[in-house]
């Protein structure tokens, strides 16, 4: 028996082989400080817990849904979309969609629109689900360098235009998973224009949005005017509400593109549970304040960690968004692979490679803010008693 040659262009998933680490370091009694995943430790808001425990209880939750997501559901995530970033005229029938999060929409959108010998166009680094689903798809990648010197976004001038003529998708993200940048609306339209040039699709992975500090607001696509020609959006409640584990957000925007997701979606999946979708409705209509006394949270955590590493010799300047800090490797390190190595090793702390999102990403680490203050507090501790520091 032999499994399908693509599995054999595919790499273990990183996040996979982070929890293999872990438990090989606990088994040996290590006391864990896991930094390695953007998965928030904090518990869902009791609104969305009071009404997951009503729509339980209610048996009309109880059979399959709606492919593409109950009605209300596809309302109100437009009506959200509406008041979060100021787009609205939304049809929730056709330019809007449930997905169980994002990770699965993502995936099921190059199957959806790629052929064998197409290319899609990548960012690098990046969330590794857009390169593996490509291979997936049987496409071809292209990836588009994020470099420090540019603010990581893509230079789109320097795409060949024979890849472009190929192009069937383009993948944003922004907020950036890893880097933590930002997306200006005067670079979106220039992605607009390109797209439209191109006959490309653009894939604006969106999954930080509200994970936003400093009062900064991220914009969305369709604030450019003719996005919705040529766009789509990935939203999830996981980052925003405390709700990785619940599998729940929407896509929005272009309708072929959404209808082409759909068409996929109604072969593969059954649609997410509708008491979750009930949950997720009365997240949407969580208050702006509670939702800033969420993140006020992780900024508290993002002071403690980038004050704490500039101490050491870090030169970081705190990001404004994502759940991530992304710092450089010290130069006495060889590679990103090395160092987080022992890091793990001399201080039991778990945090990702840079060069796991990407060739680009080498040279770096990724730092979740996922662990509670004292915990962040102790792995500057652990680090700086083990002699850790940024010799640049």
């Amino acid at each position: 028996m032999k499994t399908a040659s693509r599995l054999d262009r595919i790499p273990p998933y990183l996040f996979a082989e982070i929890d293999r680490r872990r438990d090989e370091a606990v088994a040996r009694g290590v006391d864990i400080i896991n930094m390695g995943i953007g998965d928030p430790d904090k518990p869902t808001p009791d609104i969305v817990l009071q009404a997951m425990h009503r729509a339980i209880d209610d048996p009309s939750t109880h059979n399959y849904p709606p492919y593409k997501g109950t009605k209300a559901y596809r309302e109100a995530a437009a009506a959200w979309f509406e008041r979060r970033f100021g787009v609205g005229g939304w049809n929730p029938d056709t330019e809007v969609i449930s997905s169980i999060g994002s990770k699965e929409a993502i995936h099921n959108t190059f199957l959806a629109f790629v052929d064998p010998g197409d290319f899609t166009l990548i960012p690098d680094p990046a969330y590794p689900v857009y390169r593996t689903s490509t291979i997936f798809a049987g496409g071809e990648y292209y990836t588009m360098p994020l470099l420090p010197e540019r603010d990581y976004l893509p230079d789109l001038d320097a795409i060949p235009d024979e890849v472009a003529r190929k192009a069937k998708l383009l993948w944003i993200n922004y907020p950036n998973n890893p880097t933590g940048a930002l997306a200006t609306l005067e670079f979106f339209e220039k992605l607009v224009h390109f797209a439209k040039k191109h006959d490309v699709l653009i894939c604006h992975d969106n999954a930080y949005s509200e994970m936003a500090y400093d009062g900064y607001k991220p914009p969305s696509i369709f604030q450019v005017p003719g996005a919705k020609d040529v766009a789509l959006e990935y939203l999830s409640c996981s980052k925003a509400y405390n709700m990785t584990g619940w599998r729940i957000g929407f896509v929005i925007g272009n309708a072929m593109g959404i209808g082409g997701l759909g068409q996929v979606k109604t072969n593969i999946d059954s649609g997410a549970f509708k008491a979750i979708q009930e949950a997720a409705i009365a997240a949407f209509g969580m208050s702006d304040e509670r939702l800033h006394e969420l993140m006020s949270v992780y900024q508290n955590r993002r002071n403690i960690l980038v004050d704490g590493l500039c101490s050491l010799g870090w030169p970081l300047t705190a990001p404004k968004a994502t759940l991530y800090v992304w710092a450089p490797i010290p130069k006495s390190f060889k590679t990103s692979l090395e160092f987080i190595s022992t890091l793990l090793d001399k201080c039991g702390i778990i945090v990702p490679p840079g060069n796991g999102y990407g060739a680009y990403g080498e040279g770096y680490f990724r730092i979740a803010l996922t662990v509670p203050d004292d915990r962040m507090r102790e792995a500057i501790d652990r680090m700086d008693k083990a002699g850790f520091r940024f010799d640049a």
